[in-house]
């Protein structure tokens, strides 16, 4: 507990408190049906309660939360979100305070023990078929979610394979065909022992030498 007075040593305590007791600080009102029923005025708020925004800017809207903060003391709500200096989008934190829980989100046997604490059996009865229903819409949204990742994949899949076909014959298009040496025909060995050997033209423009002629000796003339 904060004894004491000065607002500086509060703001202190707060934000330096454990986790533990800043969990149980996170709480809102309960409607007034629910307020009936549960006989409490306020609870911790956790993810999957329905809340509405009671204050600011985003005052009426009702959607589920979708992350508590422990640590900053904030809650963040399905829908609401905030624009950036640069553009992008976040989602806009709220304080537990400013909300009205319309629902409960009874998923959780540890909350459920926490409510079910002073009442009569019958409202008890009623928080477990509650707990129940609940948490079989939780599976069938559950089951809903992975067969349409799934479709989701297989579009996707589906989509990938029509591009590859189309680029294929593009691609052969493009491409030259190579360029094939020629092949000479080989000519049978017995044409080629038959045909006449052919002479260069340097061998047939060569002529032959000419033959020395040796000078016949002169008669000795008679005496």
């Amino acid at each position: 507990m904060i004894t004491s007075k000065k607002a500086r040593k509060q703001r202190k305590y707060l934000y330096n408190a454990p986790l533990h007791k800043k969990r149980k600080w996170i709480a809102s009102h309960l409607e007034e049906n629910l307020l009936l029923k549960y006989d409490r005025r306020s609870i911790p708020v956790i993810k999957g309660d329905t809340v509405k925004v009671m204050r600011g800017n985003f005052k009426g809207h009702e959607d589920k939360i979708s992350h508590v903060n422990v640590k900053k003391q904030i809650v963040e709500i399905e829908g609401l979100t905030m624009i950036k200096a640069d553009g992008k989008k976040i989602a806009k934190p709220i304080h537990p305070s400013n909300v009205l829980i319309i629902k409960l989100n009874l998923t959780d046997s540890w909350r459920r023990g926490i409510l079910e604490r002073g009442l009569s059996e019958e409202a008890k009865k009623e928080i477990e078929r509650e707990a129940k229903e609940q948490i079989r819409e939780q599976e069938i949204a559950k089951k809903k979610a992975e067969e349409d990742a799934k479709k989701e994949e297989e579009r996707i899949k589906a989509e990938e394979s029509e591009e590859k076909k189309e680029t294929e014959p593009e691609t052969k298009a493009t491409e030259q065909p190579s360029a094939e040496p020629e092949i000479q025909e080989e000519k049978p060995i017995e044409e080629i022992k038959t045909e006449p050997a052919i002479e260069p033209e340097e061998k047939k423009t060569k002529k032959m030498p000419a033959k020395k002629t040796v000078p016949k000796k002169k008669k000795e003339a008679e005496p």
